[in-house]
This record gives C-alpha cells, sequence and structure tokens, in this order.
C-alpha cells in the first residue's frame, strides 16, 4: 500500500459554510490551507480535488426525503435547513454534496491501497441524522462513508473516535444498537453545550452495549485532562479491534474557541492522531481517515488541523 497521505482540498469544498458572518463560514479551507503552505504540509502529501456525491451514494446513509428537502431548499437560498441552526443558501446541496462525495474518494483511495490515511479538513458533519440535518451538518459524510465501507467493502467493525468539542449525535444515535460501530467521543459536558447529549452512562444499548465511550470533560479542562483520560479511548479500541478508523478532530476544543469552553492546544490534538497511527497501524492495516469537523477560531483550527496532518504524514506512531 502507497504511504502517501492524501489531502482533500479545493474550492468546491471550500465552499460549504454559511455567509453573513456565521461561525462556520466558507473562509475556514483557506484558514487552514494559509497554514499548511506555511509549514510546507502541500510539499508533504498528496493532494486531491473534491469530488461531488451523487444522490444515489448521499442515500446509503440519509433518507431520500432528506436529500430532496436539501436540494429544495438549496434552490429556494433562504430560511433554514433544520430547525434554526442550519442555514438554507444558494449552492449549500452541492457544497454538501461534495463534502460527501471527497469522503467517499477518500474511502476508495485507501481501500484500492492508494493511500493508508486521508484527511478532509472540510468534513466530519456529526450532527446530522438519517432522516434531517443538524448544527450546521447538512449531510453526514462520516456516516455516508460507514455504510459505504459495510455494503461496498464488506467492512463491519469500524471505529469512530471524535474530540470536537461538540458529541457527535448524529453518530452516536444512529448506531447506538449497533455493536461494531465502535465509538470514543471525548467532548464539553453536554449539561453545558449543544447538543446536551454524550453522558458517560450512554454507553450503546441492546447488543451495542459496552461498545460506545463517551467522555465528558466540564468547561475549562484542557490539555492535561484530555491526556488523562485518552488512554481509555485507546483501550477502548483495543478491545474491540476495528479493522478501520474514523477520526473526528474537531478544532473547537481549544481554549479562545467563541461557541466552546474547554482549553485544550493543539498539541491535544498531534497526541491523539500519532497514537491513533499507530492503533491503525496495529489493528487496522494502516487505514485511518480525519475529518476537521467543527473549530469556530480560524487560528486554532489551522494550528490543530496542521497538527493532525503531520501526525499523519509521520504516521508510525512512535
Amino acid at each position: 500500500m502507497n504511504n502517501e497521505v492524501k489531502l482533500y482540498v479545493g474550492e468546491s469544498l471550500g465552499k460549504y459554510g454559511f455567509p453573513d458572518g456565521h461561525a462556520f463560514g466558507p473562509d475556514r479551507q483557506d484558514a487552514f490551507w494559509r497554514e499548511a503552505l506555511k509549514q510546507g504540509l502541500d510539499q508533504r502529501v498528496g493532494i486531491v480535488a473534491p469530488r461531488r456525491a451523487s444522490e444515489e451514494e448521499l442515500q446509503r446513509f440519509h433518507t431520500p426525503a432528506h436529500v430532496a428537502w436539501v436540494q429544495k431548499k438549496s434552490a429556494e437560498g433562504h430560511g433554514t435547513i433544520d430547525y434554526g441552526d442550519t442555514p438554507a443558501c444558494p449552492g449549500i446541496y452541492e457544497a454538501a454534496a461534495t463534502v460527501a462525495g471527497s469522503a467517499l474518494h477518500g474511502l476508495d483511495t485507501i481501500m484500492s491501497g492508494d493511500a493508508q490515511r486521508t484527511f478532509q479538513p472540510i468534513g466530519g458533519l456529526h450532527h446530522a441524522r438519517r432522516d434531517r440535518a443538524a448544527g450546521f451538518c447538512v449531510f453526514n459524510d462520516v456516516g455516508v462513508v460507514i455504510d459505504t465501507l459495510r455494503a461496498q467493502f464488506g467492512v463491519k467493525r469500524i471505529a469512530y473516535v471524535d474530540i470536537d468539542v461538540h458529541h457527535g449525535d448524529g453518530l452516536y444515535y444512529t448506531y447506538e444498537e449497533d455493536p461494531d460501530l465502535i465509538c470514543a467521543d471525548i467532548h464539553q459536558d453536554g449539561r453545558t453545550i449543544y447538543p446536551g447529549t454524550g453522558y458517560a452512562d450512554e454507553i450503546g444499548t441492546g447488543p451495542a452495549q459496552g461498545t460506545k465511550l463517551n467522555i465528558p470533560l466540564l468547561p475549562g479542562m484542557g490539555d492535561q485532562d484530555f491526556l488523562r483520560e485518552w488512554p481509555k479511548v485507546e483501550a477502548h479500541l483495543r478491545k474491540f479491534k476495528p479493522e478501520f478508523i474514523l477520526f473526528q478532530c474537531g478544532a473547537d476544543s481549544l481554549a479562545g474557541d467563541p461557541l466552546a469552553m474547554l482549553q485544550c492546544t493543539p498539541a491535544a490534538h498531534a497526541h491523539a492522531a500519532k497514537r491513533l497511527c499507530a492503533l491503525a497501524n496495529e489493528m487496522a492495516g494502516g487505514r485511518i481517515m480525519g475529518f476537521g469537523g467543527g473549530g469556530y477560531n480560524r487560528a486554532n483550527l489551522a494550528a490543530a488541523w496542521c497538527a493532525v496532518l503531520d501526525a499523519f504524514i509521520k504516521g508510525s506512531g512512535s
């Protein structure tokens, strides 16, 4: 397998975002890319152009009614796609479909052996459910990847690790009863932040009980607390031995994010990425995909995502 990391950036992918000063604006990819160029990371990866997912591909995870609804609201270009957080703006369907399509291209690249690791800074839209948008997330690109891994490639036991400050509720509740979707999610305590979920006693239900790990952190906690809890993530993954790892590395857990109250630094992201690469090498043939997730302080997201990309490039986890 080619050891090169593939990075998904491009104009059509960067368009995913909302106008008029929205926290999730379309300038986020550019903020990351400027820092990546400054650090010379562009010279150490394979850069891949985005591609748009088809309706059929989106419907591997989403209901046809939801896909049609997003198309309608995108064409109208006003109002909201969900109950109020996610604006309907012109072209949002095409941009959201490009997030999902680029993730699918990354998956194909790994499964064909052309890379072991991919990183998509504009991705990891973890609040969207099968039948609705939520929390700035129109389509759930990670969900599309999970269902494609299973249906197309026969990979069943998949780990989803999420260090975004917000609980990945769209994935947790979709797969709450699925014993082969291994979740580990470190986030700010749901009593203090959207979406109000992800408590420590949420461990999966029915046949999946015990396969889900939620680690809420209290406001004000930072790297020391993150690193104290992190070994639980590694132990959880080792217990279930996933065949593929998906990593949502939202940068909104860093100090100074306008929508959150944790105090982490890019060092937490670097450590998580380095260790997950080691676990991927140990259990999953090196196969890991990274998704940028949230992050609304532009300097923070640039620093955190570049730290993850650098760890992916080094790749050994040593």
